[in-house]
Order: C-alpha cells, then structure tokens, then sequence
C-alpha cells in the first residue's frame, strides 16, 4: 500500500528495458484508477510506447501514448523501439496494490523485421522475391496499439513474371470516414507511390485480398498526430510472389480492362453501341483450378444515352462435379453466373439469375439495365472454358417487340396483344437527344386500334402559340406524329404534335390496318416524353358509333350525341366512342362549317385534347391533315371554315377517360365554288336566279335557305334572313262550319225519320178504318201521293217541276199494296218538349211539326 497521509502528489515510473534485438510487450490485466476520462485529474496512467532511451529525463522527448483512468485498462503495448515507460499518478491518502496489474514480456523483433529495413525509418522495408517469397506483413506494433504520427512503406519487388499477392488476414484501423482521411492503408499497383492506386483502406476489413498486375506492389501505411486516444491494432497478413496466378493477357487483349487488386476481374465500357468478347482465364488452353473472376460489363448511362447487355455464346465447357443432392445445384464444381441487374455488392451475390455449366451452349442473355455481371469459379476440374460475344444496345425501356436490329423501333400486334401501353424512350425520365422511334400497330381485318395518351411533353423551346403545338411550323424541334396504315402500303397523315398539347383519342379507320407513331428528337435538350394505352376492339362501322352522311342537300346541322345535354364516353369496357359524318356537296360547290357552338373538353395550349377531340378534315381526299379541336369556343367568336373541295369530314372521339362537355352545334351549308367577299365588289356569279347571293361573305346559297330562321351565310352575314315577309295564317273556321253542318244534318235527318214513321202509322190507321171500301180513285190517291211527294221534295229543297215531271212522263204508276196495320201504334210523341197523345194529332198539325224540324229547329 502507497501512504500519502499529507494528500501530496505521488508519481511513480516504470520503465521496461529490452536486450538488443528484442521488444517489450505490456498487457494490463486490471486496472480500477479514480476518475472518468477524459478527466483524468487526480489518479490516473501515462504511456510511452516510442522510448528510444532508458534515461527518464528523455521521457519528456519522446512520443505521447495516452492517459488513462477509469475502470477500462490501456490496450496491450509493443514497444516501437527496446522500451516502454509508464507514469503512474495519484493526489489520493491512500493506493493499494489492487488498482492496477499488468504483464510483460520482452519478445524477439524479428517478427517485425518483414525486409530490407529502408534507412531513416523504423517501420520501412523493401521485399525482394529473392530473399523471401512468401512471408507475414505486419504493422509495427501489432497486435499493440499502433502508434500516432507515424509512416510505413512496404516494397514488393518480384521478378516480371511474377505477379504480387497480399492477404491482411487481420485489420483494425481508426476509421474516420469513407475516404480515410486520418489513419490508413494505401496500396499502389507499382514500384512506389507515384503508381496507379489500387486502394486507400481504414476502419475493418475482412477477407482483404489484393493482388498486383505486374510484379511490383506498394504499401504505404499512416497515422496523424491527435490527441484522442486511439488504441486500433493495426494489420497482419501474408504475402506471396507467384508465377502461378491468372495471367491477364486475355484481358488486355480483348478490349477489357483489369481491375486493379484483383487476381483476374475485369471491366468492359460501352464505346456506344460496341460488341467484342469475353473469354474464361488461360483461354483458349484449359483454365486453372480453383480460381474466381469477375466480369463487370458496363452499357453507356449518362443524360443522353442508355444501354443494356446482349450476351450470346460460342463456345461453353464448364464439367459438371457429381450431382448428389436433387435440392443442390447441377453445377457443383465450376460455373458461370449471371447476374443480368448487374450485382456489384458481394452480398447478392447469391441472387444470380443464370447458372451455367456443362457443355451445351446456353441460350443468349440481355440484362434488365445497363450493367451485366458475371461470376467464374472454375472448381477443381479443368475444362475449356467460354467464349461469349457481348453487344451493347441502346435500352429504351419500351414495352412492345423491339426491332431485331436493335433501332428503336417497336410492333404491336393484335394477334400477340390485346392492350397494353408504350412510352417514350425512358419514361417517366428524359427521352435521349438525336433519335427518331417508331410505333407500329397492326390489327386483324376485323379490328380496328385506339390510340389514347396520358401524358405528354416533348421539347419545343420555339413554341409559342395560344391555339396548341401542332404542324411543322410549330414543331420543328422535337415531335411526335401519327399515320394511318392501309393494306395496300400508303399511309396518311395525321398531325405532328409537340410541347403540352397532346393528341386527342384516334381510332383507325374501318378498312385501315393499323396506326404508326413517330417520335424524333434532335441534339439540343429533351424532356420527359409521353406515355399512352392502345386497344384493339371489334371494327364498326365507317360512321362509328354515331353519325351520318350527308349528300343531295342544301344544308344541315351536325351535333355531338345528347345536345345540348353534355356527350358522354365509351361504354364500360370499351376504349373510345367515334362519331363520324361525310358530307358531300354538289360538283362547283364547296361546303361552309359555321360553329354555332363549341365546348369539348381540354385545352389545346396547356394540355391537348387527350380525353376528347373533334378532327376536321376540309380536303379528305387530299394528304392535309385535319384539323384537330378541343377547348371551348367564346361567345363573341367566330369559327367558320370552306372546304377546297365538294367534300367535308367531321370526326369527334372521346376516350374511356373523358368526362363530358356540352358538345358541339355546326352549321353546313352548300356554297357555289365563286370567289368570296361582298356582293359589292364581286359581280353577281351565282348560277342561276333561283340562288341566293349573300350580302357580306359573298357566297351563293341555295335560294329555299332564304327565311329559314338558320344564319346559312356565315356567323357574321345574316343577310339571308333579312327582309322576310312574315305571313300569319288566317283563322279557319271551316272546320268548326262543317261540324255544325254535320250535327245540324244528322239531326235534321233523325227527326224527319221519325215524323214520316208517325204519319205512316196514322195512314196505316186510316186504312184500317176503311178497310170494306171497295175501290180506291186512283188518280186521286195518285195524285195524293204526288201531292205529298212533292210536299216532301220541296221541304227537302228539291224541284217542283222536277217532281211533276217524274209523274207526268206518260208512263203508267203502279200502286203498290197497302201495307198492313202496325202491330201497336205509339201511344205518343215529344214535341219543343211537349208531350202529345197522337190520338189527338191531326195532320195539319204533324205536318206543322215537321216542317219545322225539316228546316233546322231543335227538338
């Protein structure tokens, strides 16, 4: 026990002193010291590893190891030099034997003795194949706490057949970041360190084995001056000089290059669009045993270029080991995996996508992007080995079948695919500069395609127009455009997009086969492209789903479905919804298309008509593309278009996507084909005097147009409808006179009826009463009946003489037989709503009755 009971400061030193040719080494096996460190104030350890002399007054010269106290011990020691000196320090009454013990050994430094010692420098060799050829790399120290501020180098030099082999076994390094900028381990692939880097390394590091590619290799091992106490161990390893290892020449013949460190790694660089070959180590001879190479393929991926990796294969032999297990690999000696997402971190290295051996030729692989990785072990069986050829392609990154020649050009068939999307090259990122793609989609004879985009944005820094990018005038950067395909190999032309206004729905025509699309970039900038569905449906019919034709007629009017309720789309399941109209004028006459209104959704400037559009064709025989519509027209404009022919086509298509508007009201009229402006300044060209020629715009119309409430002049000439004579149609009674005639008639008839049979019962009464007479006079009762016919012609509005000629014609009158006596004779009539007893009517006044309701009075 050290007694202190004045509280004075007590310093005690301890100095291990070495023999000649030998080291001290210090391990501390407890240590319990007062205080915390940092601070370290009132007990605590001072180490000096780097003592050059055993006087202590040369402590103060010598390097500083650490101060330390608190419950963890100092790392074991191995002196730099013969000595190691330790300062103890306490202010405390009282220390016992227990705060702190320790071993020590003196141990012979030819360990440490790797080569050549470099004059100047305690820890610097130069290792020459000659005096050893294998042989322990360590640092100074180890295992001991490496020391601060210090600089090793390590020399290799081998004969030039020889290549270099270093395998750190154990490595503990202060790590102070990815770049190590404090302490480190760097190794050159040359004589010294003005050579090709292979590697700056600190911190831990398992399975660090590194190999040169010629026969001289560089280590270079630092420490900074701190005053953190550090206490990493430094490094132990092996080295070996050997003309054994993989010979590089099939690398650097063929257009790879080695991988600096590595035994027989390579890297092959896209020089865009480039093929060579790869080969197995030793090829064409046999490969060595138990040896692994990697094989790092890179395609170009930079802001303007994109590649993946086409492998194909010449010649492949890689023995299979004995096969024992079914749930094991085939390939239980050598292989060759492919890792086509281009694997670079050894722990996915289990996730190959292709494992290779034996003798059949495998198929051709292509990686999923631009990296392609392969892995060779080659086992403990020999074969010949591989010889494959790599091509780099530009990667598109488009669905679809891709051209064999590797052009960006792709085919869609309705026989492979229903639906499906394709896109600009790369979507949703930059499409490249400087390419032209194309887009064919072909349907069966009864099919038709649909066409629908989602997003676009192609590259028109020249584009600056309120009514949408479209033409060439427009779009003459970069540009999308779209043909429609014939069976007989024409095409025709649809539009050229560009910048924010994307193409509306389309739907090929029925007799077409299929619709091409084609995207051209050029150097300057790019942008993030366009994505798009197509569809294959059932064909319909030349008119679509709604529509007409129009020939023979004057004029007409043309309206979205449902107007003026909103249009709406496709039914469920279908892509689109197509209206097409044909209107067709006479020969010499063209058609005029006045907007009456117009509401389709979209915006052609901001974002195209992609839900919805109206296409225009006014020369539908000719190869001009239609005109291509969407947005809403303002109240205060006027739209209006002439065909150049006899011909007009309006075509209007909503996608599945589309939400519906108002739709649409177009006015068509038949004009002659004359120059157009006011009647004033053109003389009067019309055909014949039944036209009608109007007054501002010009045009001869059809004189029937004339007041019919329709503007058929144009949206600002309403001449048409000027100066019309309103006719207001007179009242007409006639029907209601002839109905009351008709009432009047039936009554009239009714009641004469009923007179006549009254006065024939009272005649058959008479009869009856006179019975026993023996003869009648007949021209008396003749004359009667004339008499009374007559009465009865003239109460009907007939002819007297008329009457009297029919009797006085010179013929004989046969009188027939009097009928019999009624059966019962009514008791009574009603009479102007008087009930007579027809016991008591008389003729005279029967008659009187009846007269009157022969000319029209009520009964």
């Amino acid at each position: 026990m050290l007694s202190n009971p004045s509280n004075h400061s007590r310093q005690c030193l301890y100095i291990f002193l070495a023999g000649p040719g030998q080291r001290v080494d210090v391990s501390f096996t407890s240590f319990s010291l007062r205080g915390t460190p940092p601070d370290c104030v009132h007990e605590y350890m001072d180490v000096y590893a780097e003592v050059q002399s055993s006087d202590p007054a040369e402590l103060i010269n010598s390097p500083f190891g650490g101060r330390y106290c608190g419950p963890i011990p100092p790392r074991r020691r191995i002196s730099l030099y013969r000595a190691i000196a330790l300062s103890f320090y306490t202010d405390k009454n009282s220390t016992t034997p227990d705060i702190f013990e320790g071993r020590y050994a003196f141990i012979n430094e030819t360990e440490y003795e790797i080569g050549q010692p470099v004059i100047g420098s305690p820890c610097s060799y130069v290792i020459n194949f000659a005096q050893k050829r294998t042989g322990a790399i360590i640092s100074p120290t180890y295992p001991g706490a490496y020391p601060k501020d210090m600089s090793c180098t390590y020399q290799f030099i081998g004969k030039p057949s020889q290549r270099v082999r270093i395998e750190f076994r154990d490595f503990d390094l202060f790590f102070g970041g990815p770049h190590c900028p404090f302490d480190y381990v760097r190794v050159f692939d040359g004589p010294d360190n003005t050579s090709a880097v292979i590697g700056t390394y600190c911190g831990q590091q398992r399975n660090l084995v590194l190999y040169s590619s010629e026969h001289y290799l560089f280590i270079h091992f630092s420490t900074l001056q701190r005053t953190a106490n550090t206490q990493n161990r430094g490094f132990k390893g092996i080295f070996e000089f050997s003309e054994s290892f993989v010979k590089l020449d099939f690398i650097r013949e063929n257009d790879g290059m080695h991988i600096r460190g590595s035994e027989c790694d390579q890297k092959i660089l896209s020089k865009k669009e480039s093929t060579g070959f790869v080969y197995s180590p030793n090829y064409p001879f046999p490969y060595i045993p138990k040896v692994v190479c990697r094989y790092f393929v890179y395609g170009m991926q930079d802001a303007q270029n994109l590649e993946r990796v086409k492998l194909e294969f010449s010649i492949f032999e890689i023995p299979k080991g004995e096969h024992k297990d079914k749930s094991e690999s085939n390939c239980t000696d050598g292989y060759l995996k492919v890792y086509l997402k281009g694997q670079e971190v050894a722990d996915a290295y289990d996730k190959f996508d292709h494992e290779l051996c034996g003798g059949e030729l495998p198929h051709a692989v292509i990686s999923d992007g631009p990296r392609l990785v392969m892995v060779f072990s080659s086992g403990e069986l020999q074969g010949r080995g591989f010889k494959a050829k790599y091509t780099f392609e530009t990667e598109y990154k488009i669905p679809g079948t891709a051209a064999p020649d590797g052009t960006c050009s792709f085919t869609y068939r309705s026989t492979s695919r229903k639906k499906g999307e394709f896109n600009s090259p790369r979507y949703p990122s930059n499409y490249p500069s400087e390419t032209n793609c194309s887009y064919v989609f072909l349907a069966t004879p009864n099919e038709q395609v649909t066409i629908v985009f989602d997003h676009f944005k192609v590259k028109a820094d020249g584009a600056n127009t309120t009514g949408g990018a479209y033409g060439a005038s427009v779009c003459f950067e970069d540009w999308l455009e779209m043909y429609v395909l014939y069976r007989d190999g024409t095409d025709r032309f649809l539009g050229r997009y560009c910048s924010l206004t994307a193409p509306g729905p389309v739907e090929s025509p029925r007799g077409a086969v299929g619709i091409r699309v084609v995207l051209h970039t050029d150097l300057e900038n790019v942008a993030s492209g366009f994505k798009a569905r197509y569809i294959f449906e059932t064909a319909k019919s030349v008119f679509g789903d709604c529509g007409g034709n129009f020939s023979g007629e004057d004029s007409g009017i043309v309206t979205s479905p449902n107007f003026p309720a909103n249009y709406d789309g496709p039914g469920k399941g279908l892509a689109s919804r197509a209206c097409n109209w044909y209107i067709t004028a006479r020969i010499g006459y063209k058609i005029l298309l006045n907007f009456d209104y117009f509401a389709i959704e979209g915006e052609p400037a901001t974002r195209g008509c992609a839900a919805a559009v109206m296409r225009l064709w006014l020369s539908p025989d000719s190869d001009m593309p239609p005109i291509e519509m969407c947005g809403e027209k303002p109240a205060m404009e006027h739209w209006q278009y002439v065909t150049q022919g006899q011909t007009a086509r309006i075509s209007f298509t909503s996608a599945d996507k589309a939400i519906g508007a108002q739709g649409f009201r177009i006015i068509w009229t038949e004009v002659q084909d004359t120059p157009v402006g006011p009647s004033s300044t053109i003389s009067l060209l019309c055909e014949s005097t039944y036209h009608f020629q109007c007054l501002t715009s010009g045009y001869c119309i059809s004189e029937r147009l004339r007041c019919d409430g329709v503007k058929n002049c144009g949206p600002l000439d309403n001449s048409d409808e000027m100066h019309c004579i309103i006719i207001v149609p007179e009242e007409d009674h006639g029907a209601l006179i002839i109905s009351c005639i008709a009432a009047a008639s039936f009554l009239t008839c009714l009641l004469c009826t009923l007179c006549h049979r009254k006065r024939k019962r009272r005649h058959h009464r008479q009869l009856g009463l006179h019975r026993n007479a023996a003869h009648y006079d007949s021209t008396t009762s003749a004359t009667g009946i004339s008499l009374g016919s007559s009465r009865r012609h003239l109460q009907g509005g007939g002819s007297l003489s008329g009457s009297l000629h029919g009797i006085n014609n010179g013929e004989p009158m046969h009188i027939p037989p009097a009928p019999l006596p009624p059966v019962s004779v009514p008791p009574h009539v009603c009479i102007n709503d008087t009930l007579i007893d027809t016991d008591d009517l008389n003729d005279d006044l029967f008659m009187s009755n009846c007269e009157r309701f022969s000319s029209g009075d009520s009964v």
